[in-house]
């Protein structure tokens, strides 16, 4: 890690201890109760993780202007909706030095004891196989000191608390339930969060572990490998063909890191196993 990098995930670091307090109620709930119209009335926020995570975005937006300003950055939103990363902060004495900042944010999983739903870490596609691609992407891949995560952890409120479909009246706006409460902000370059798994179905997405006291520790599938390898492996999967197991006779698109790390004749004890998800008690 660059001189640059180590100073810029410390003060995103130090910013990412402030937001929980500013996001939240005393009582640890989202401070964010629903939409407001004209006559003021307040319509409840479904708890759909999009609607939550983009309302997180612009929650916070006015904090990461403060924060650009004080560490001497400017901050430049992708020009198109779905295009990498969600912020990009330029040095001003430098314009050279840039940090891509994706916002990820996901729920606790109620019936798996420490373990979230996990995130999904970006595109493994045109711009990350091109690192001077511009496809999807604000600035070219290779033009970033570091790719960045910051995380957000949150609790679901139960179901039977939320009404959708209920109409409140300003007045009542302390009662009304939080959809999401207990949040908790962290700071991580994002390979070191990442799973081997895609992160949605079939789209090209990166996946991360879902283990919380990992995620929070930085401590992904490829912790003992490095970045080379994460960026390696991800520009690979999918596409590379590798032995099948079942079949050494034939081949078959990687899927695995294990896979990867045979193909190259590594030793596959390095990958940084994810703790399985267990029923809670």
């Amino acid at each position: 890690m660059d001189e640059a990098t180590t100073e810029f995930m410390a003060q995103l670091r130090e910013l990412g201890t402030t937001l929980t307090e500013y996001v939240s109620t005393n009582g640890g709930d989202w401070s964010i109760k629903g939409f407001i119209d004209v006559d003021q009335n307040i319509y409840t926020i479904s708890a759909d993780t999009k609607i939550i995570s983009k309302i997180l975005e612009i929650q916070l937006f006015p904090k990461f202007l403060e924060f650009a300003d004080a560490a001497g950055y400017d901050l430049v939103l992708a020009e198109h909706q779905n295009w990498y990363p969600d912020i990009s902060f330029v040095k001003k004495s430098d314009p050279s030095v840039k940090f891509a900042v994706d916002i990820k944010t996901t729920y606790r999983l109620s019936e798996y004891k420490d373990f979230c739903n996990g995130f999904t870490l970006g595109s493994h596609g045109a711009y990350f196989r091109d690192r001077a691609s511009t496809k999807n992407i604000q600035f070219p891949y290779k033009d970033y000191n570091a790719h960045i995560s910051l995380g957000i952890l949150y609790t679901r409120a139960l179901s039977d608390d939320i009404d959708e479909t209920e109409v409140r009246d300003l007045s009542e706006l302390t009662s009304i339930t939080s959809v999401i409460t207990d949040l908790l902000f962290f700071v991580e370059e994002k390979w070191k969060i990442a799973s081997d798994r895609s992160g949605s179905g079939n789209t090209a997405n990166i996946g991360s572990i879902s283990y919380i006291p990992d995620v929070l520790a930085g401590n992904g599938a490829f912790a003992n490998l490095g970045e080379d390898v994460f960026d390696e492996y991800w520009i690979n999967q999918g596409v590379l063909q590798v032995p099948d197991p079942k079949n050494p006779k034939k081949f078959k698109n990687l899927t695995k890191l294990s896979e990867y790390l045979e193909f190259k004749g590594m030793d596959a004890n390095l990958i940084n196993r994810p703790k399985p998800r267990r029923k809670a008690k």
